[in-house]
Formats: C-alpha cells, structure tokens, sequence
C-alpha cells in the first residue's frame, strides 16, 4: 500500500461561513490516501480544527465527521430562525437565504446594537454565546500528542500581535478567544501561560487568518491547503452601510494571509534563482479551496446569525469545492502549487 500523501491545513474564519469548511474537511475525509499532518484555524477555522482533531482521536475518520456534524449541529441551534424555515420546503439559493436573514428581524438587531453600544455595556447580563459549545469540547483529546497537531490563532488587544496557541495551551478560553469579535463579545482574559500575565484577546483573524507560518517546521509536509471563506476579490464596489463594513472586514481579514502568503512566493523565487541553497528554507507548496462566487453571494448577515438552512447549504458547497479540487489538483500534492503566487501577486 502505498504512503499516504500528508498535507497541512490553513482553516479561514468567517463566522457561520465556516460552515463551508466542515464541508470540506468532510469530503477530505473521504479520501484515504490523504493524511492531516497539521491544523492552523482561526475563529470558525479554530472551532472546526478543534473538532476534527478531537475526533479524529476518539474514532478516527469516522469520528472526526462526527464531531464536525456535532459542533454544526451546535452551531445552528444558537439561532434557529423560525421566521425562515419555511424557505426550506422550496430550497432556494443561498444568495435568496441571504437576503431574508439581512432583513429579518434577529440579524436587525443584533446589527443595530453593535453599531450603538459595546458588549460591556450589558454588565451583569453579558454572556458569550459560544461558550456553551466550546465547554463541550474534550480537550484531552484536542490537546493530544497523537493525531495532527493544533495551532488556534488569537490576536492580543494590547499588543496587536498575534498569539498562536498550540498543544496543552489550547483551552476553552483559547478558542473563545480566537472567534471573540470585539463588536459582539468582549475580549477573553485570562492567564496567558507563555507570559504568566493575564491578557485581553480579540478575533485571531486581525492578526493571521489563518497563521500559516506555524506550518514551516520541519516536521510537517510542505503542501498547504488553505480553505479560503473570505473573498480576496470582489468586483463589485460596495455601496451600501452593510457591504463596505463587510468589504472592510473582509480586507482586514485577508491582509495577513496575504503577507504571508506574499512572503512565500519571495521565498520560492530565491530557490528558483538559485539565491538560497535547496534546503536551505521550505519550499512551501500553496493550494487553495474556495468558492469565490458563493460567498460574494452572500451578505454580512449569513456571518452572524447561523441559519440551519444556511448552513446545510454551505456545507454541500464545501463538499463540492473539494471534489473539485480533488478533481484538479490532487496530483500536484507533494509536487508542486496548484495556485501561482506569481501571477496573483504580479
């Protein structure tokens, strides 16, 4: 039997977006000939990582698809929206699901408070929704040394820097931390045990999202896959209140992993010119999985309120990006990029 083909992931946050990932970290599962060597999330891509890995150790393939079908399930019912279900009995685009959560009467709300006041304004009737799912977590099993190893991404508030936890440092409060949106939660604190002070952490998508750089050790393969849910373009110039907030986050959130990813390609063109000994650094071998078209579809909404619908919908195209991407490029795997940083930075 021949060795499987060991590949890193790289896994965005964006929210109930993230929904996308599990789909295909689900059709990754599939794949026998595939192995995870190592997890970098961010926010969502943190949620989805954990859940892989922790299940994954419990039962394997078979468990880390449950556990993904668990967190989801989770997910959802934190805002089962009534007032669409019955868009359901005639399944509409996720473009058509989008436009009734923008309008509908929780997403509203919920935008509408954030605009005016701040999460500590509520005092004593504060509470972080995503708690009661990342306190399920078994993090013996998260923290594990078998299994492939975890690195969740986190931005401190004081520094600005990102701080990237790995191993038994990965928490309940380190993946709270890493999905904590300044405008909807207030900042995670607690003891940070690298600095043994305590710290304020915000969204690690302001920092890394995701952090690719923990992916560099030698250890670990040289393909990276980068499941990709926040556009790197749009077309369209955003005109209204909603789209450029969406737009400016969406920015925000790509610029580090474009760093990075820019970094590589500087990397990769002194190897080819001969300027660095082979060896010498890692030759880094980018692919992505997105699905571009979709997610310009869909408004800030389907972000913050997780409509099962939604979500169900963007798990079936995160199963379909990676069939296609199984189709196009599982051959490159251990080979070569199957995205050129040339051309994208040309």
């Amino acid at each position: 039997m021949a060795e499987p083909i060991r590949i890193n992931l790289a896994l965005q946050g964006g929210g109930a977006h993230g929904a996308f990932t599990w789909g295909v970290l689900d059709r990754l599962l599939d794949e026998e000939e595939i192995e995870i060597a190592a997890i970098s999330g961010t926010s969502a891509g943190a949620l989805n990582g954990a859940a892989f890995k922790a299940g994954m150790v419990a039962g394997g393939r078979e468990g880390a698809r449950e556990n993904l079908a668990w967190l989801w399930g989770q997910v959802g019912a934190q805002g089962d929206l009534r007032l669409t279900h019955w868009l359901a009995a005639v399944s509409p685009a996720p473009g058509l699901v989008s436009q009734a959560l923008e309008y509908s009467l929780p997403f509203s709300l919920l935008e509408t408070a954030s605009r005016i006041t701040s999460p500590y304004a509520l005092g004593p009737f504060y509470f972080n929704s995503l708690e009661r799912i990342t306190r399920q977590f078994r993090f013996d099993r998260v923290c594990a040394g078998e299994g492939p190893a975890l690195f969740v991404s986190a931005t401190n508030v004081r520094t600005g820097k990102i701080r990237v936890f790995e191993g038994d440092e990965i928490t309940s409060d380190a993946l709270l931390a890493s999905a904590c949106l300044p405008t909807l939660f207030q900042a995670v604190e607690f003891v940070d045990p690298k600095t043994k002070k305590m710290e304020a952490f915000w969204d690690g998508g302001y920092a890394g999202n995701p952090a690719l750089f923990p992916l560099f050790p030698p250890e670990f393969p040289d393909d990276i896959v980068i499941v990709n849910i926040n556009p790197l373009l749009r077309d369209e110039v955003p005109m209204t209140p909603q789209d450029i907030l969406n737009r400016i986050n969406e920015v925000s959130f790509n610029s580090s992993l474009l760093r990075e990813l820019r970094a590589i390609e500087f990397v990769r063109r002194l190897i080819r010119e001969g300027k660095i000994t082979e060896g010498a650094m890692k030759n880094v071998l980018i692919h992505m999985i997105a699905d571009d078209d979709l997610m310009t579809s869909l408004s800030v909404a389907t972000k913050m309120v997780p409509a099962p619908l939604l979500l169900g919908q963007l798990q079936a195209a995160g199963r379909a990006a990676a069939e296609r991407f199984l189709d196009e490029s599982i051959g490159k795997l251990g080979k070569e990029p199957s995205v050129n940083l040339t051309e994208m930075f040309g």
